[in-house]
């Protein structure tokens, strides 16, 4: 049967591909430019790809985001098996996709008037997305009409939480946010820097000695938040999946978990972040 509506995400939510495969959602890429050749995420390179070039020359590693067509050719595609389309994209303070989905759209509706698309900015990113975009996915396999999707896709957007925890606090002046010789600096000391994602932007919200203490802290915050109630929970890793799956062995025990996978963390991100960043992501029911 044709559902009511489609989902299009970006690659940003980190979705794992079965995820995506189970829902058919349209993943729309960013870009990753090394070395004057572009890759699309996800598409052209794996993350393992992606970091390993971003290991190797980081000062040739640069991304850029999807274009109006590559959004455009996604409403297509997702208009071919459903009436109204629904996209989700990362923090409109993060970057520019916000934008750019929305002017594909008006190119969209101008081929297709009769169908109905709308773009939903999820004020977060990374599993944070993720989380949003599967809930929203899981309420369109079930026939739940454009209105209400949205509905569902706000009320987790009010409850979604990101804490994150970076190997190194080195290349954090990427961002723009620290100046780099306070990086440098927190970098000989072995400073790893707890972030969330609030208000639509990354934020410092701690610092820790080691990977064990700062995961610990963490997940302190989440059971303070939720408690024993049931919990939806997305872990990312970047390039440490071994890391990556004893955090999600950790949350499966301590957690009442109702929905809980690994990904990938976006190597667009990671640039900023650095290769051994965790993320965990949750909401409780």
């Amino acid at each position: 049967m044709k559902p009511k509506v489609a989902i299009v995400t970006d690659s940003i939510a980190c979705l794992p591909p079965e995820l995506v495969g189970q829902y058919q959602l349209r993943v729309v890429p960013v870009n990753i430019h090394f070395n004057g050749r572009i890759y699309r995420d996800g598409l052209d390179i794996t993350a393992e790809e992606a970091y390993r070039l971003l290991e190797e020359a980081p000062g040739h590693f640069a991304s850029s985001p999807a274009s109006i067509v590559e959004y455009l050719e996604a409403y297509r595609q997702a208009g071919a098996r459903a009436d109204s389309i629904l996209c989700f994209t990362l923090s409109s303070r993060l970057s520019t996709l916000y934008n750019m989905a929305r002017l594909a759209k008006k190119e969209a509706e101008k081929e297709s008037p009769r169908r109905t698309i709308k773009v939903f900015d999820t004020g977060t990113a990374a599993v944070g997305e993720g989380l949003i975009v599967s809930a929203a996915a899981r309420a369109a396999a079930l026939g739940k009409s454009l209105a209400e999707i949205i509905k569902i896709a706000r009320a987790v957007k009010s409850k979604v939480r990101v804490i994150g925890l970076m190997e190194t606090i080195r290349h954090v002046y990427r961002t723009g946010r620290i100046p780099k010789f306070t990086a440098q600096v927190g970098s000989f000391l072995r400073i790893k820097p707890l972030f969330g994602i609030s208000g639509g932007i990354v934020r410092l919200i701690g610092l820790t000695r080691s990977q064990e203490s700062g995961m610990k802290r963490a997940l302190n915050m989440m059971k303070r938040e939720v408690g024993s109630n049931p919990v939806h929970v997305a872990v990312a890793h970047a390039n440490e999946p071994e890391a990556g799956k004893r955090l999600t062995e950790d949350i499966a025990s301590q957690f009442n978990c109702v929905e809980l996978w690994l990904t990938n963390f976006s190597p667009v991100m990671g640039y900023a972040t650095g290769k051994g960043t965790l993320a965990v992501a949750f909401y409780s029911n």
